[in-house]
């Protein structure tokens, strides 16, 4: 069958019945609400298309990014009757997934789920696997090949050379309780190990704005180290860290108010060895779990970042290179939200080149890049948005990106 998509590019799709993946190949599955589509790629290479149906009104199926976090052959709606979901794929633990079905009209019909014809789930089914991709856009997006110096490759990976860890503490899971105690990495000397010496699940990296929240969350970790006791490094401001701050500014000689405040924070960095937290942040995860994190510089702050999706694969050992195939999402920030992270201009999905500029405005360390290095693997993936997605990301997931395809 033939299908035309977003750019006016007809391709020939081979059906779904036909179509045979291999088990250990990074594919990307991208559905588009506006045209009841679903197209499965390999790269920037269309694999199988079908038609889909998506959530009708009061029940509108969510944009975004997401990965399969859950298979079953046989599956039963435990909200809707016992209905049955056959070949389900979950997206989200709030209730989010694809599922085969017999009516599977070309409009929106369910009640959030993704629909899709019974033949084609059960192809989709067999090609896929736990932690794989999916995109969900209003408007038919198609990956293309991004090339840019900010981009992570193996080859950056460097052999016996101290490796510095993060030394900021891991951010918890959202499902995770704050009493949970958490670890902080330590500097010590390793040798980096190439991706093509390692056989390990591909990471998940997501770049962000850094929140008040992080940086409350450092400056915790930070008085814990100088030995003013404020709890648990949870990003929360409760009576411990209040009392820390204030022990802070007793032992020197400041007002000591508990307040928080960019002089608090420049001081309590400062005496601590460190420089004042960056604006950015890059978070790692693996298998579901957060593995690290650590400091990005972000150009031009003023404006947003917007909302962007890159896979890595095509890995060549030989020469340590692969190829990284991007699409960029249309996302509209709540006014309040871009008034918190000091947004004036807005980002256009749409805009030519909108990617590498925005990649281009990206800052991270040689060390956290070849730290990276040494993890990337095929299928492995970088998220990119001005702020994260709230609770969809938490304890067994990858980075959930909620976006917003109408302004508010």
């Amino acid at each position: 069958m033939r299908f035309t998509l977003g750019g006016g590019f007809a391709l020939l799709l081979a059906s779904a019945s036909s179509v045979t993946a291999a088990s250990d190949q990074p594919l990307q599955v991208i559905i588009s609400t506006q045209q009841h589509s679903i197209v499965v790629y390999d790269g920037s290479v269309v694999v199988a298309t079908s038609k889909v149906s998506t959530g009708k009104a009061g029940h509108s199926t969510p944009t975004g990014i997401f990965s399969i976090l859950e298979k079953r052959r046989r599956h039963k709606s435990n909200i809707y009757s016992n209905a049955p979901m056959p070949f389900m794929q979950r997206l989200t633990w709030s209730g989010i997934a694809l599922h085969g079905s017999d009516h599977v009209p070309k409009y929106p019909a369910s009640h959030g789920c993704v629909r899709l014809p019974s033949k084609f789930a059960a192809s989709l089914f067999r090609m896929t696997r736990h932690g794989m991709h999916v995109l969900i856009s209003d408007r038919q997006v198609v990956p293309i090949e991004v090339s840019s110096a900010t981009l992570f490759q193996p080859k950056q990976a460097l052999e016996e050379r101290p490796v510095p860890l993060s030394d900021v503490p891991l951010r918890p899971a959202l499902s995770q309780k704050e009493t949970d105690s958490l670890e902080v990495a330590m500097i010590k000397t390793a040798s980096v190990p190439t991706a093509s010496s390692q056989s390990q699940a591909p990471i998940r990296i997501l770049i962000t704005r850094r929140s008040t929240r992080d940086t409350v969350r450092e400056l915790q970790a930070l008085l814990n180290s100088l030995g003013f006791d404020a709890g648990v490094p949870d990003g929360w401001t409760g009576p411990a860290t209040f009392d820390a701050v204030r022990a802070f500014q007793s032992a020197e000689g400041l007002p000591p108010d508990g307040k928080i405040t960019p002089d608090l924070i420049d001081k309590v960095f400062r005496k601590a060895g460190r420089e004042k937290p960056s604006n950015g942040i890059l978070l790692v995860r693996q298998r579901f779990q957060p593995l690290f994190s650590a400091d990005v510089d972000i150009e031009q702050p003023e404006a947003a970042l917007g909302t962007h999706f890159l896979q890595f694969q095509h890995h060549d050992g030989a020469s340590g290179i692969g190829k990284w195939f991007g699409v960029s999402l249309e996302n509209h920030l709540p006014v309040s939200m871009k008034k918190r992270l000091g947004i004036s201009v807005d980002a256009d999905a749409s805009a030519p080149n909108a990617l590498q500029a925005t990649l281009g405005r990206l800052a991270v360390s040689p060390d956290v890049r070849a730290r990276i290095a040494g993890l990337l693997v095929n299928g492995s993936s970088l998220s990119i948005s001005d702020a994260e997605s709230g609770q969809e990301t938490g304890e067994g997931t990858d980075f959930i990106t909620i976006t917003r395809t109408s302004a508010r």
